[in-house]
């Protein structure tokens, strides 16, 4: 497109977020957006949000669909505490998101849609944009629904195809405004409406018409740029939380030569783990949609037996379901990755919403003593890492491993540097050939002295026959016992087995620029981004604080202890009540601070910031 001389005014960094309907396009606008950002080079972190309704009712609150993007010329770690700029189709985008604007940022508003109707429908007794409540903001108060008709007045589609398209006009504008290029969006929307020739051309053409406006019309005088971050030299792309742990779970099976099967159930946020290992059959990857989430995991468990990498995800309901099949993975001592991405509770709770209320259910959320490690990633693309780690630790001790992602991961997308497959460690599934006992005899509780695992024997190997089932078994020779003794035994051998894991895990590292802190924020998951901003946040202002995180949740890394006993003070904050906080004060009587909330949202980095600075000064 061609373009005419406009002030170009260079930013360090922009948080935009488009607000509408989920009828609206706003997550296809924001990810357009994202993907001409990443191909660009900036550092970038997005918020998807967006009801839990597959349609919730037009125009009304609970309706309002949103995407923020965070994207910088630098090192950034969060999506943003507040927006620079907000794109809100109608009055219920706007009256959901105003709060958390900033003074002077631009709101850019669809005054189509500012009807009476939709005014009062959520709670307006006058129009905003008239009455002055809005003064504190630079508002572009744009047709974008008649414009973009009149934009495709030319074709022939019905109005309802053509008002659809107003995203596209607004994704132009935003484009223009912040000098994105344009035909990585054209690329898509040829391939999306290949079959639709008259849609695709009515999409490009609004497209246009949104960055033609921008450089044409006087509502804006200057465009603004945001130079590409310096990144570690590599090959990179944009990635979402669920395809990366996809992916790491493909690598997984490469490096330790096991086919991987997914059993599964479709729930929100797990679900696009399902459809994106569905797309890897030439990688050897089977994937089981089953009836439910009981059926899921039994049929991973059974691949698990037959010699498979056996996989199966979900969010906290369906661990529930799943609970008792986990207690007979830590009986029969077979590798299991039970991926659980949690999501706002109890029950179905807010399916759309991100929480971390899970750990402790995943800790101890069996009948019995029924160990489990825990492996949680801390970024979407720290996703790929974790699943491989988490395949590592199931494969290597035969034990069922919890993958603790979250929606807020799931769905969020950074750029990530496609790493070296030779550089992944090298997965040995070491199965059993041959009969382990001297009288040619094979015992499947004879455990290696270093891990304690069990061997792993595939089904039909010749002299290798054995009992497996939920019955406690005799140590060594695996016959069904009842022997109090033999029990007492077994319990505390699964136990060690868990807890030897720490031998093979990174110490925990402490960022700590200063030397000097006295107070030290520890997290884990997906608290890592909104911790690390709100400590450089702290830092400039001339205070030390130091930032440890874990991605290893049980068994801890063996100096955690130590780590903790260096400090005055502890802040643990999470997206719960406290879990990990409870943890870390009965493990290590630490009297660590909680800093706590379950709204559904990440921590941002502003509140978190003054919550370390309040403790620091209390000292």
């Amino acid at each position: 497109m061609s373009t005419q001389a406009k002030s170009v005014v260079p930013l360090g960094h922009v948080v935009i977020r488009f607000a509408g309907d989920s009828g609206d396009g706003m997550q296809l606008t924001g990810d357009r957006f994202t993907s001409e950002t990443a191909g660009l080079g900036n550092d970038l972190s997005t918020l998807p949000d967006f009801p839990a309704e597959i349609r919730a009712p037009a125009g009304t609150l609970a309706g309002v669909s949103a995407f923020q993007l965070h994207f910088a010329d630098h090192d950034i770690m969060t999506p943003g505490d507040r927006p620079d700029v907000l794109v809100a189709m109608n009055p219920a985008a706007l009256r959901a998101n105003v709060g958390d604007l900033r003074p002077g940022c631009d709101l850019i508003v669809n005054t189509d849609e500012f009807t009476k109707r939709n005014l009062e429908k959520v709670g307006y007794t006058s129009n905003p944009l008239e009455d002055g409540s809005l003064d504190a903001f630079a508002v572009h108060d744009l047709a974008l629904t008649s414009m973009t008709i009149e934009a495709l007045s030319g074709f022939d589609i019905s109005k309802k195809d053509a008002e659809r398209a107003k995203n596209m006009f607004a994704l132009g504008l935003l484009c223009w405004l912040y000098s994105r290029p344009t035909e990585g969006t054209i690329d898509y929307l040829r391939a999306k409406f290949a079959k639709k020739p008259e849609i695709l051309a009515a999409n490009i053409a609004a497209f246009e018409a949104g960055w033609s406006y921008g450089e044409t019309t006087e509502a804006f005088s200057v465009r603004y740029e945001v130079k590409p971050a310096p990144m570690q030299p590599g090959t990179y792309r944009n990635i979402t939380g669920n395809p990366a742990l996809a992916y790491g779970l493909i690598a997984a099976s490469l490096q330790s030569g096991l086919p991987l099967f997914l059993g599964s159930y479709p729930i929100t946020p797990a679900s696009d783990i399902l459809h994106e290992l569905s797309k890897h059959k030439n990688f050897g990857v089977i994937t089981f949609q089953a009836e439910d989430e009981i059926a899921g995991i039994g049929a991973a468990l059974g691949a698990a037996y037959a010699g498979s990498l056996g996989v199966t995800t979900t969010s906290g309901p369906g661990v529930a379901l799943k609970s008792e099949t986990i207690g007979l993975a830590v009986s029969l001592e077979l590798p299991l990755i039970i991926v659980d991405v949690q999501r706002g509770g109890p029950s179905t709770g807010l399916p759309t919403k991100t929480e971390q209320s899970d750990l402790l259910q995943a800790m101890f959320g069996r009948n019995g003593e029924a160990p489990v490690p825990i492996v949680a990633p801390r970024s979407p693309g720290d996703c790929f890492e974790a699943a491989v780690e988490a395949a590592r630790i199931a494969v290597t001790y035969r034990t069922p491993v919890f993958l603790l992602s979250d929606g807020y991961l799931a769905n969020g997308s950074e750029p990530w540097r496609i790493p070296d497959l030779d550089a992944l460690p090298v997965i040995d599934p070491a199965f059993t050939t041959e009969p382990n006992r001297e009288d040619g005899s094979f015992w499947p509780y004879l455990r290696d002295e270093e891990t304690l695992a069990r061997p792993w024997a595939i089904p039909g190997t010749p002299g290798l026959e054995h009992r497996i089932g939920g019955l406690e078994k005799a140590d060594g020779s695996g016959n069904i016992s009842y022997d109090p003794e033999n029990h007492d035994r077994m319990v505390r051998l699964r136990q060690a087995k868990v807890d030897a894991i720490a031998r093979t895990i990174p110490p925990l590292e402490v960022e700590d620029p200063s030397g000097d802190a006295r107070v030290l924020v520890l997290g884990w998951g997906s608290t890592y981004g909104p911790i690390g901003a709100a400590c450089r946040l702290v830092r400039a202002q001339g205070m030390s604080v130091a930032q440890a995180h874990l991605r290893h949740l049980n068994p801890f890394p063996a100096n955690t202890g130590e780590v903790l006993r260096r400090y005055d003070r502890v802040i643990i904050p999470e997206m719960n009540l406290g879990q990990l906080a409870l943890l870390i004060r009965g493990k290590y009587l630490v009297d660590a601070i909680g800093y706590n909330q379950v709204r559904g949202l990440p921590f941002t980095s502003e509140e978190l910031s003054t919550t370390i600075a309040d403790v620091i000064g209390s000292l």
